[in-house]
């Protein structure tokens, strides 16, 4: 019993421990398949990735390739900043972005704005010269958009300079913009070098794109506003517009260029084989801002058939100087203002007579306010002959003032004090024509000198060489000056004090009062105010204007009023005209075309009268 006990015992140990054993082989297999598992899923996780990646590649790879074949005819463009290239002259620096191959800034060296500072005719984002391309795959891109290659610059034998800017795409097409600059110069050959025009462009038409902005440059914001104009030849033919407030101009016959006058600067844009057609608006701020007026130009170019086009424009970044642009022989030299409107013709007097003058006075004599006044008594000594007539003729007409008192007594009803007009006037004739006077011995002389007159007028307003020159008190010629500057503005004269303006209307007023001291007839109640009236309309007018003007006025009103006291004092002799006039009664009246009409007219009115009067009395 005791070892059936023992071996019971014995297979119960066995038992347990193959149950143990089996416990334990069973988690060790579980973990051992558990490990295996992980193995097989991580190398299986290994291997999806690796297929994963190269999937991915070779999407990657598929997709470059496919967007190589769409882009195969594009050009390349970009919204990196972009590289600056410069080309310069004697008076001159163009700064060129490769983004678009156009101007970015645009130097003067010889001028200075109101702050010292060198005049910047371009400069900020808004200046654009662009032109749309078709780029492939039904689009089409702006060449300000596009980036080009920058040669380098080529001196050629001339002595002018060439940069030539490039961009192309894979099946051939190019475009190349090439600059000129020559020596001493201010205008730009540009030529857009085309090779695959007719892909480039639909039904061979090329539509430029020109912005520019007339930044600030002189002192008075208002008045180079009034000095700004669209200048521009259409159909062979100069013409402008005001910028005034801001409008728009389209031409549909062929025009030569468009260019921005802003008093003493032009930029402008020329087509050497004419724009076919064109557009251009021009905005203005509501108030003074840093640039006048913004302007975007629209232009059409007609290409010929063919692939190969060059397209020749040029660009102008210069004074409005008549000297320099008379020589690009475009009708340019129209742009600087010396005569407009009803005084359009005086712009000849000015060029072909008062330009040379000035120019030699100016190469021979330092002080620009000394030239001034040397050409203005100049101009005063040639019209002095038309100055004595005038005087002479009012002489004679004060000497016949007694004989013209007692023709209005005589005229004159004692009752109602009221004077014949009619036949007083009639009478007066007879007078003036007995004594051999005039009646428009006065007046004629004083009208042969309006054309002097406005020409100096528009000639001192628009002459660039009076830019920045000092004289006494005035630090610019060109611009009005002053020697006080007001805490508030005066309606009608400004919020400065002029002191030329002072003395232009003081030396006016002086020669008005003189003159009516000599008039036939100074009891008119008018006549005593007119004297003062003119010369306070003067004060508001000359506040504004150029130093160079109201410093003229001065001198020529000074000149004047001496001539006028020396030819009426010393030269003119009362004695001789009465003689003269007793000699002219005895001699046998002829009657001029003119007197005769005159007298006609007055007979015919006093007809006319005399049958109101019957008429009245019935």
């Amino acid at each position: 019993m005791g070892m059936d006990r023992n071996t019971v015992i014995g297979f119960v140990l066995i038992g347990a421990l193959l149950i143990g054993m089996f416990v334990i082989n069973s988690k060790s297999r579980l973990q051992y398949e558990g490990e295996q598992k992980r193995i097989a899923d991580s190398t299986l996780l290994a291997q999806k990735s690796k297929l994963d990646t190269v999937a991915t590649k070779l999407d990657a790879k598929l997709a470059d390739s496919l967007k190589a074949a769409q882009n195969q005819n594009a050009f390349q463009q970009t919204a990196a900043v972009a590289q600056s290239v410069a080309l310069e002259n004697e008076v001159m620096k163009i700064i060129f972005t490769t983004k678009g191959a156009q101007p970015q800034q645009v130097i003067m060296k010889n001028y200075r704005r109101f702050d010292s500072s060198l005049v910047q005719l371009q400069s900020g984002d808004f200046n654009n010269f662009s032109y749309a391309i078709n780029a492939g795959n039904n689009k089409t891109a702006q060449s300000s958009d596009l980036v080009f290659t920058a040669q380098p610059v080529v001196v050629n034998a001339d002595k002018s300079q060439t940069i030539s800017f490039s961009t192309n795409d894979s099946t051939g097409k190019e475009i190349i913009h090439q600059y000129t600059l020559r020596a001493n110069d201010y205008m730009v050959d540009f030529n857009i070098i085309l090779k695959g025009a007719d892909q480039l462009f639909t039904q061979n038409a090329l539509h430029l794109n020109w912005q520019t902005e007339a930044a600030q440059i002189e002192k008075d914001h208002k008045y180079e506003l009034t000095q700004t104009h669209i200048c521009y030849v259409k159909d062979g033919s100069y013409d402008y517009e005001y910028v005034g407030k801001g409008d728009s101009k389209s031409f549909s016959k062929p025009v030569d260029w468009i260019g921005v006058k802003q008093h003493f600067f032009i930029a402008a844009l020329v087509a050497k084989n004419k724009f076919s057609s064109a557009n251009t608006e021009w905005k203005v701020p509501a108030d003074t801002n840093h640039f006048v007026t913004r302007t975007t130009t629209t232009a059409t170019v007609t290409l010929p058939a063919g692939s190969n086009q060059t397209v020749p424009l040029q660009l102008y970044y210069g004074p409005s100087d008549y000297n320099v642009l008379k020589k690009y022989d475009n009708k340019m030299e129209n742009i600087v203002p010396y005569g407009s409107g009803v005084f359009a013709f005086v712009k000849y007097i000015n060029r072909y007579f008062l330009l040379p003058v000035f120019d030699f006075l100016q190469k021979n004599i330092a002080s620009m306010g000394i030239v001034i006044l040397l050409l203005t008594l100049l101009i005063r000594l040639i019209t002095s002959p038309i100055l004595y007539k005038s005087y002479l003729s009012g002489a004679k007409m004060k000497v016949l003032k007694p004989e013209v008192d007692a023709l209005k007594l005589k005229f004159t009803d004692p009752k109602t004090n009221q004077m014949d007009q009619q036949a007083f006037s009639m009478e007066q004739m007879k007078l003036w024509r007995t004594a051999g006077v005039s009646p428009l011995g006065g007046c004629l002389p004083a009208v042969l000198q309006i054309p002097i007159f406005m020409s100096l007028y528009y000639f001192f307003q628009a002459n660039i060489d009076l830019r920045g020159k000092n004289f006494l008190w005035a630090n610019d010629l060109a611009a009005y000056d002053s020697i006080a500057k007001l805490p508030f503005e005066i309606p009608f004269y400004g919020d400065h004090v002029s002191l030329f303006t002072l003395t232009a209307v003081l030396t006016s007023l002086l020669i008005s009062i003189y003159s009516m001291s000599n008039m036939q007839d100074n009891n008119n109640p008018l006549m005593k105010y007119m004297p003062y009236i003119f010369p306070i309309l003067l004060l508001g007018v000359f506040n504004k204007l150029p130093a160079a003007l109201t410093w003229y006025y001065t001198v020529s009103n000074t000149i004047t009023l001496i001539l006028q006291i020396v030819i009426q004092k010393y030269i003119i002799n009362h004695e001789k005209i009465l003689l003269q006039i007793s000699e002219n009664r005895k001699k046998p009246v002829k009657k001029s075309k003119l007197a005769e009409r005159m007298e006609a007219m007055q007979e015919q009115q006093k007809k006319l009268q005399d049958m109101k009067t019957k008429s009245g009395k019935k």
